[in-house]
């Protein structure tokens, strides 16, 4: 028995169609957006925001979506508000031939992915399933992720917009909407207009659990070492051979282990390697570095580099060559300052009867980097859960909550 929703929307069966579309984003890509899979779905996108009524919606050369909803309230000082949500989904794991099913009335029961009968969703290892009990859960079939991540908060931005445009009697001021691409590998705002967008402060649809509201990030950044070697033929390597691909093991190795994503949570930041280009002659290592300080970056990106140096020392002919990309900035530098954003929120997650969840998110979302630039924009729960792997799911509970919520807080902006 799955609980009615407040405002009844069409954002599951919107989701069940948006996940079939393959919108993975490649880093190795340099056109923007980096798929043109991604396009396929952003045209879908456009074409259901007019015929909802948003007759200005667009897909521009980039691959962003924007539309707007006309104001409903009589008031002129209502600030403009949007929402936004990205397409494109992890690389990391397959997207193509997604097969969403619909788990009905979950009660606690092991569910097993048919594809893989080695997927399995167990309440043991998902505490938060628990809370799902008389839910429906939509998993994908155990060979590819599911697409909730962040095709749910597509979905339920679409569904907030469906139901705002059939009850006009619901006051609101203007609202922009922004469908984005590139999200996953880090471009989600390279080309993102602020000022065609036209927001006064906006929020991303793209947090897990219902009732998150984040305000915080990491600062990111990435360390890239480069490791230059001698190669020539084994059988003649004795004294002239020098292998990079040895160094960058070595820089490797010394990383301490209680640095790492997989041991530290809540506030700790961590280095992570999680790309090697590696030959004889020259090997690339690309390190994440991450923190809630932005300050202590430099202070890892330092470190770091004197483990890489450390790593050539003594061997002749070999050298190291560092050097860090900027990602993006802790968007609560930008939103403590523009507190009223997130007390809304808050505000309208409580009158859909949630507790707000406030914690720091361990990642970036496209809001990150948008706060500054211009747009504060802080991130609220879309449902997904387990992204980024074959045992992603989503509530369709907390997605027609999470529809509750932008409903709720679009007549926040004009009420109060």
């Amino acid at each position: 028995m799955s609980t009615s929703p407040v405002y009844p929307s069409s954002c599951v069966e919107r989701f069940l169609r948006y996940v079939t579309y393959d919108t993975r984003s490649d880093e190795t890509s340099t056109t923007t957006p980096s798929t043109p899979s991604q396009l396929v779905l952003q045209q879908v996108l456009v074409e259901e925001l007019r015929a909802l009524g948003l007759t200005d919606a667009v897909l521009d050369e980039y691959g962003y979506v924007y539309a707007t909803l006309p104001a409903t309230t009589p008031r002129a000082d209502v600030p403009v508000v949007g929402f936004i949500a990205h397409v494109d989904t992890s690389p990391e794991v397959s997207g193509t031939d997604v097969k969403p099913i619909v788990h009905a009335n979950y009660d606690g029961r092991d569910l097993v992915l048919p594809d893989d009968p080695g997927a399995v969703l167990r309440m043991s290892d998902i505490p938060y399933l628990r809370e799902q009990m008389g839910h429906d859960i939509i998993t994908a079939s155990g060979t590819t992720l599911l697409g909730a991540d962040n095709k749910a908060g597509v979905a339920e931005i679409m569904g907030a917009v469906e139901y705002l445009v059939a009850h006009p009697e619901i006051e609101h001021g203007t609202i922009k909407i922004a469908f984005t691409p590139d999200e996953e590998i880090g471009r989600g705002a390279s080309h993102f207009d602020v000022a065609r967008f036209g927001a006064a402060c906006a929020y991303t649809v793209d947090g897990g659990r219902r009732g998150e509201l984040e305000l915080e990030s990491f600062s990111a950044d990435t360390f890239v070492a480069e490791f230059q070697g001698f190669n020539c033929h084994p059988g003649f390597a004795r004294g002239v051979m020098v292998n990079s691909i040895k160094l960058a093991s070595r820089f490797i190795a010394s990383l301490p282990a209680d640095q790492s994503p997989e041991t530290t949570s809540g506030y700790e930041g961590y280095v992570h390697p999680y790309v090697v280009q590696a030959s004889v002659d020259k090997t690339t290592v690309r390190v994440l570095l991450r923190d809630f300080v932005t300050k202590e970056l430099a202070v890892k990106a330092a470190w770091l580099e004197q483990l890489a140096t450390q790593a050539v020392e003594g061997v002749a002919g070999a050298s190291v060559t560092c050097r860090v990309e900027q990602s993006y900035r802790n968007m609560r530098e930008i939103l403590d300052h523009h507190p009223e954003v997130v007390d809304k929120a808050r505000r309208a997650i409580v009158a859909a009867g949630i507790e707000p969840i406030m914690q720091p998110i361990r990642g970036g979302t496209d809001g990150s980097r948008l706060s500054f630039m211009g747009l504060p924009t802080p991130n609220i729960f879309a449902g997904e859960q387990t992204f980024h792997s074959r045992l992603e799911w989503v509530s369709t509970y907390d997605m027609h909550k999470a529809v509750e919520v932008i409903v709720r807080l679009s007549r926040e902006w004009a009420t109060s």
